[in-house]
């Protein structure tokens, strides 16, 4: 989980110093990221300049995470420390926005009372407006009354996306929310409650903002949503004049969206987060056989590899049907990478549930994996559980779970070793003067030296080495 600032760049011509400033803070995922990105796009359109340190900004918000409870213990201690920035600066606007936002509502303004504007995850599009709202409600308030706090949570509308007046900004590796929200059920997950339902957007309007985010510099487009195979379900069916798509009931599906973005023109990448194997069908996996513009790895979540805790999880598939829809996926891209989160310590997981999820990890063969230890959450299905698993138990399972992985990685990475591939230059190393990051075909990052010309370029790379993290290798 990192916590990002707004990127140092040039001042557009419509900014001006005397202009208002704005500083976001975001915590999280790439979703959030994405979103503090439309955030700012607003503000600018509503006149603002962004600032790029918070001492120098006149609104301050923070895009938050609520998956785990450290999570929203960062947000505090942030925001505690402008308690004392506030009662100097009494004109500046601090806001919360985000998933944190929409579970906790009134309680953000109960622990920190210098906080003036909660904002949920659906109601993104109005900040500019709701800040507004914040200052013309101080000008009107009589000397000495209480601050008045704006809670805005309502989850009915869409979020607006409208980025005509904005310039993209987020540099070669570009962030796309096809779709928001999640209609499954998983008992430890609490994104569907601050999230909402699945809401997909039309194929011609990602279209459309793929288009202006290569216009803009980006080489490679990451596609975004809590389950992005899950894509098109909610769209309405096709009339009968209207030709028929791979989604169900001819609705259109994420594989008609891979061969829509795989026409444009200037795009090197395309990369998906995250997917479930109840979503895992043939039209997609011929899809992205066809498509070579999109990488070959998926971060495909087994999370388990005991029937028993995937149906405590509420998890909606069993351990043979993970298999049967990686051995479909494999039959039609042999040469797919999968990376996977695992959860150890859930509720009544035995030493042999656990064991299972090693044998698994083993089994199915994944280039990366995350393990992560249960936490209760507030608001979540599986809190009403028994948290019976001791934080030492829960500890070494996590440890031999990420050696497993590493592992794993390394098994995966080593068919790498002696061969060429074609790598998108990211980055050079800002640590090792001459060292460039980029990635490949499969999502794997390598190291290479060469000239810093060659970020944003193609290159073909001989491997040298690999471990469970990384490849190295040297230009061709």
């Amino acid at each position: 989980m990192t916590t990002s600032r707004v990127k140092t760049r040039a001042r557009t011509e419509a900014e001006s110093p005397d202009s208002p400033s704005l500083h976001v803070v975001t915590f999280g995922c790439q979703m959030n990221k994405y979103d503090s990105l439309l955030v700012e796009g607003r503000f600018q359109a509503h006149g603002y300049r962004m600032a790029e340190e918070m001492d120098e900004a006149d609104v301050i918000l923070f895009n938050t995470c609520s998956v785990r409870d450290h999570a929203e213990e960062r947000v505090y201690s942030w925001m505690g420390k402008l308690k004392e920035a506030k009662q100097s600066r009494p004109n500046l606007v601090i806001g919360v926005m985000g998933c944190m936002a929409q579970r906790a509502e009134e309680e953000i303004f109960q622990r920190a009372a210098h906080v003036d504007l909660v904002c949920g995850t659906r109601q993104l599009q109005n900040l500019p407006h709701l800040v507004d709202e914040v200052i013309e409600r101080r000008q009107e308030a009589a000397p000495g009354d209480k601050a008045q706090h704006l809670l805005e949570t309502d989850m009915q509308g869409d979020v607006v996306v409208d980025r005509a007046e904005e310039t993209y900004n987020d540099g070669l590796v570009g962030h796309l929310a096809v779709m928001r929200g999640c209609d499954l059920n998983c008992t430890y997950c609490i994104v569907p409650s601050v999230r909402g339902r699945v809401r997909s957007r039309p194929i011609a309007d990602l279209v459309s903002e793929t288009q202006w985010m290569v216009a803009g510099g980006a080489r490679v487009v990451t596609l975004l949503g809590q389950t992005v195979n899950s894509y098109g379900e909610d769209l309405p069916k096709p009339g009968a004049e209207e030709p028929q798509l791979s989604g169900r009931q001819g609705r259109a599906s994420l594989a008609d969206l891979l061969r829509a973005l795989q026409e444009v023109e200037g795009l090197f990448s395309i990369r998906l987060i995250t997917l479930h194997p109840s979503y895992m069908t043939p039209a997609l996996a011929m899809a992205i056989r066809d498509c070579d513009k999109l990488d070959r790895f998926l971060p495909l979540p087994a999370q388990s590899g005991s029937n028993e805790v995937l149906k405590r999880m509420k998890r909606g598939y069993t351990v043979d049907l993970y298999r049967e829809r990686i051995e479909m996926l494999r039959s039609y891209v042999p040469d797919i990478e999968l990376g996977s989160d695992w959860i150890v310590g859930f509720p009544g997981e035995s030493d042999e549930d656990f064991e299972a999820s090693l044998a698994f990890c083993e089994e199915i063969g994944f280039v990366q994996g995350y393990v992560f230890q249960y936490s209760p959450r507030p608001g979540t299905k599986a809190f009403k559980l028994e948290d019976d698993i001791p934080l030492v138990v829960k500890k070494e399972r996590n440890q031999r779970l990420l050696r497993a992985s590493e592992h794993s990685a390394v098994n995966r990475m080593d068919r790498f070793v002696g061969q060429e591939i074609e790598v998108l230059i990211e980055a050079a190393d800002p640590k090792v003067p001459g060292r460039l990051r980029g990635r490949s075909r499969h999502n794997l990052p390598i190291s290479v030296f060469g000239d810093a010309d060659l970020v944003g370029s193609l290159q073909r790379i001989r491997v040298g080495e690999a471990s469970a993290f990384c490849l190295a290798g040297e230009l061709v």
